[in-house]
């Protein structure tokens, strides 16, 4: 790993840029075709690039395949899966910029079920800035206006998902690389979305081509930049900027969406973000478990 801080951030935030891009593109196209079929698509190509960039490391993809954790790491690559389906799911129903701020959660959701789960230790200091989190979600669902909306519920399903897969990467880092996990990550789920993905197959207009490509190319560049970023600098540096998403997030929301950033959703979101960044801080992941020990890139992901 190299010690270069400065390069580390930039990456993770022109990572962050091309995620939110990628999450823009996922909701055009899935507001036309199906979800599933959206998902199944970005996995193939997120697969094809893991695959290619495990071939060129030493002892190809058998060293990269080689776990500990065979079941473990099987679960990882099909709740990410199923969690980008809910998230993308919820960009459609909810928006990005709600559903994305609602998704912001789930650092707060990790830290609270460390202990449980893990059996890491939770101060009360975290346990503070976990119940202040939570109120920021409370402020954006808004409750008092009426019934909780399906969109809202998708969202923060699909928080709890990257969340449970948050800690199990965390459990399987213990003696898996994180090459490993993320060959485990991109099959998996690959596989997973395909087997079910063509029953999904829905004829895709050459009009739309473009935008699929678009999509499956921001995918790989944004891992290729995350990858980049924490090969650059320890985790720890670049972590708390993979909260400007939500920044990036809201910019195509307002101008290519026409969401509306609502007071309560600026509130609540900005709660939930000091909240995770002071988890986060607190909680201080091993390096080894790079970008995938809390579960920091906004899902998007495969």
């Amino acid at each position: 790993m190299q010690n270069n801080p400065t390069k580390g951030i930039l990456l993770m935030i022109a990572a962050t840029a091309v995620f939110a891009v990628m999450d823009a593109l996922s909701r055009h196209v899935a507001a036309r075709y199906n979800v599933i079929m959206v998902v199944m698509i970005r996995y193939w190509f997120f697969a094809a690039f893991v695959l290619l960039s495990a071939a060129r490391r030493p002892g190809g993809i058998r060293a990269a395949a080689t776990t500990v954790f065979p079941a473990q790491q099987a679960l990882r690559g099909l709740l990410l899966a199923a969690e980008v389906c809910f998230t993308v799911t919820a960009f459609v129903l909810l928006g990005l910029i709600e559903t994305h701020a609602l998704f912001a959660s789930f650092p707060l959701m990790i830290a609270a079920l460390s202990g449980p789960v893990l059996g890491e230790h939770v101060g009360w200091r975290r346990w503070v800035g976990i119940g202040i989190g939570f109120v920021g979600v409370l402020i954006i669902l808004d409750p008092g206006a009426g019934m909780l909306s399906p969109g809202a519920l998708i969202a923060l399903t699909g928080a709890l998902m990257f969340a449970s897969y948050g800690l199990l990467t965390r459990y399987v880092a213990r003696a898996d690389s994180t090459t490993t996990s993320l060959f485990w990550t991109a099959t998996t789920g690959a596989i997973a979305m395909t087997f079910v993905g063509v029953f999904y197959w829905q004829p895709i207009a050459p009009a739309d081509w473009g935008w699929v490509a678009a999509l499956s190319i921001a995918s790989l560049l944004g891992h290729w930049l995350l990858i980049q970023s924490y090969a650059a600098a320890e985790a720890s540096v670049v972590q708390p900027f993979a909260f400007l998403q939500l920044v990036f997030i809201a910019m195509l929301g307002v101008t290519l969406f026409d969401e509306n950033l609502r007071s309560n959703v600026i509130l609540g979101a900005a709660l939930v973000v000091g909240a995770g960044l002071f988890t986060l801080r607190r909680t201080r992941p091993p390096a080894q478990d790079g970008a995938s020990s809390t579960g920091t890139n906004f899902p998007t992901q495969g």
